[in-house]
This record gives structure tokens, sequence and C-alpha cells, in this order.
């Protein structure tokens, strides 16, 4: 149980539940999370034909790939698993029994396949990557069936689920990156945005418990809870929107380096192609006849007048703290804004990630997680994002959940609050 002091409040309640879910509420979960993988496969298939062929980046994955790692995870992690209900001790190292694709460590395993080599392996077909994730969820499903009911036991379940959640939303953001449609069920376009004007909270001095407390899964970074002292401060209650964040742009901000960090600034002139960034990802401006310009927005493929009240989004790091600079404002650290989300009422969050000042370091008492590249390898050199997204499951959206990019990517569905004090 958490504290009672915090009540669970319903934009976090499914994030909750999803945690500390019983057997066959997970075997629900992991039919929908699968149902979703398959319908984002499709939508790719449509768009891009049977080889799903894109382009090699460092922020995108080959969706052959990413499908056929999810299916590999799972199995790896429980059919495989001999000491699954071991839960978070179980020895990562442990000898696992034979795989249903002979080759499947030497293709899918994300920790020794180097990314690039990625778009050259010899992948199993689409027909045989559907016919994977369909054996691998049955595995899984017969053996959640006779499961015990503990945490331990249901741990890698509930971390197979979060992770194929994860990749859900990645193929989001690839989707948009590539100009790929999707229909409202895939890509969170269809939320209705929530109502309410832009307003300060404030926050009165005063002791934290940052991290996640009570029963149930969690990820190893938002462990071990501890007590964080938080001096007053005023945090905005809802992202910055574009009608507050356009002004930095139009005023020329993009062009001028006091507003930037020196690795900003150098991110601003290497661009993204042949010349420096003059403004956000996925905007432009356009005269339509008489009168000033207006802006636009890009989204999968499609360009549609931008909605100035909309949170500002595909921003990285740089970008928002840049705009703080400029605004006389600062980002909340993730203590602050863990805080205001789980006490505040009138605080809107779940539209797009959010960018704070906190670097991603491993909390005090860290101990890795079986799945040792998850976290470990990360800390100290990426900021903390928090909140949630349009694209990402209402089961991942859980304020102490601890996300991290680096600081340049504005591929994300990312942006940001200000905060002062």
């Amino acid at each position: 149980m958490l504290p009672e002091s915090i009540p669970i409040q319903s934009s976090w309640q499914p994030a909750q539940a999803a945690r500390t879910a019983d057997a066959p509420a997970l075997a629900q979960h992991l039919r929908a999370s699968r149902a979703h993988t398959l319908a984002l496969l499709e939508a790719y298939e449509a768009a891009l034909g049977p080889l799903l062929t894109v382009p090699c980046s460092p922020q995108l994955n080959p969706p052959l790939w990413e499908v056929g790692h999810i299916g590999w995870f799972q199995e790896f992690w429980l059919a495989r698993n001999p000491q699954r209900r071991l839960g978070m001790v179980a020895d990562p190292q442990a000898a696992r029994a034979p795989a249903l694709l002979p080759q499947s460590d030497a293709l899918y395993n994300s920790s020794v396949v180097a990314h690039d080599s990625r778009w050259s392996l010899p992948l199993p077909d689409l027909q045989a990557t559907r016919a994977y994730l369909q054996a691998t969820l049955e595995q899984t499903l017969a053996l959640l069936a006779d499961e015990a009911t503990d945490d331990a036991a249901l741990y890698f379940y509930r971390l197979a689920l979060f992770h194929e959640d994860m990749h859900g939303e990645a193929a989001v953001y690839m989707a948009q990156a590539l100009g790929i449609g999707l229909p409202p069920a895939l890509s969170g376009e269809g939320a209705t945005r929530p109502g309410g004007s832009l307003q300060s909270l404030n926050l009165a001095a005063g002791d934290w418990t940052l991290g996640y407390t009570g029963r149930g899964f969690a990820f190893d970074n938002e462990l071990a809870p501890h007590r964080v002292p938080l001096g007053a401060y005023a945090i905005d209650n809802r992202p910055v929107s574009w009608r507050r964040y356009l002004p930095f742009v139009e005023q020329g901000a993009y062009a001028d380096a006091q507003w930037w960090l020196d690795a900003g600034w150098q991110w601003l002139q290497a661009g993204q192609g042949a010349a420096a960034l003059t403004g956000p990802r996925y905007l432009r401006q356009v005269s339509p006849g008489q009168g000033e310009s207006v802006w636009e927005q890009c989204r999968f493929g499609q360009w549609h007048a931008l909605d100035l009240d909309a949170p500002a989004c595909h921003l990285g790091y740089f970008e928002a703290e840049a705009w703080c600079r400029w605004a006389g404002r600062q980002l909340p650290t993730e203590a602050q804004w863990e805080q205001a989300a789980m006490t505040q009422p009138g605080f809107v969050w779940g539209e797009v990630w959010e960018w704070t000042a906190s670097t991603f370091n491993a909390y005090p008492g860290f101990v890795a997680h079986p799945y040792r590249d998850y976290s470990a390898p990360w800390f100290g050199d990426r900021p903390v994002l928090r909140g949630a997204s349009r694209a990402t499951s209402k089961r991942m959206a859980h304020p102490r959940y601890r996300n991290y990019f680096t600081p340049e990517r504005n591929d994300l569905h990312a942006g940001f609050r200000s905060c002062a004090g």
C-alpha cells in the first residue's frame, strides 16, 4: 500500500493496478499488449511492405527486429528462465532452456547485438516472426495459469508486460519520424485534452519520499525510496504550451548562443542535415495568402494547423532548458515533479513526457535487478523525464516512473513544464 496521505489518483490508478495485478489480470494485460503490438505491426506492413525496410538511424530499430525482440525477451525471462519465481533476486546468468528459435539469442539479445548490426541480421521473415510472437505468448500464458501469486513469482510477467508496452510506444514515435500514418487508437492522437488554464502551484518546504513504496512491481531505478529535502517552490500546473514556447522561436533564440548550454549550442549547429536547426522538429511556418505566416505541425506524415494551446512536443532537453533560461524559469527536479504530481489535484500530466533538471542516477541503496542493462549502464549521462505521453500505455503512466534519454532526443513525444524557487 502507498502511504494513506497520498491517495491513488485516477490519472495513475491503471498503472498502480498493473503493478499489483494478479495472474488473471496479468493474462488480460499481456493479451492486450500483444494485440497492440500486432496492430502496430499491421500498420507498418501497410506502409512499408512485408520487408519493413527503414533507414539505419541511431534513433530507430528495424521494425522486424523490434517485434522479434519482444517475443525473445518474454521467452528469455519466463519460459526459458529456471529462476523466474525468484523475481528480482534471480540470477540472470542461470543456464537457460533451449529457445523456440535456436538462433534467437544471437539475433534479439539487445545486450550483445550491436545497434547498427540489426539492419544486416538474417532475421526471420514477417510470417515467421508473427508465428514466434504467437508461440511465445502461448508459452507465457500457460505458465502464468499455474503460477504462484506472490510478487516475486509475478515479477517477470509484469516486467515482460511493461517491456512490450515500452516498445509499443517506441513504434509510435518511430512512425512519427518516418511519416507513417497511424489510427488514433494506436497513435494516441484521439485523446481528449484536459481543460483548464495555466496556474502556478505553490508547495511549501519539507521532505519528500522519492521512489516507489508499497507492494507490487517496481523498476530497479525507482528503489530504494528515500527522504529528500525540498525548499519551497512554485511549479506550472501543466506543461509549457506552444503559445508560451513559440515567442522564444520567433524572437530568434535558436540563433542566439546566450540561451543555450554549450552542448546544446553544438547540437543546434550540427543540425539534422546540412543546416543548423532553426526551430522545433516537425514544425514549419507557412504564408496562406494574405496576412502573417502561421505555424503548422507534421503529425504522422500529415501537416496540420498547430494547436497553440497544446503542450509543446518533440522538444529535446537542450530546447527545454534554453527556453527556461530565456523565460527566467527553470526545469523542476524529479523530486519536485513527483511531489507535485502525487499531491496536487490540479497538476495536469500525461500528454507529453517532461524533461526535468535531474540527471539519471542511482538512488541510495540501488541494487540492479536481473535485467542488468535496464538502468545501471545509463546512470550519469542523461536527464530524467517524468510523466507519460499520449502514446504511453496507461499501464506505464505512473508518477514514480523514471524515463531517461539523451538530451538531444527530439523524436520523443516530450515537452516540459517550468518552475521557480
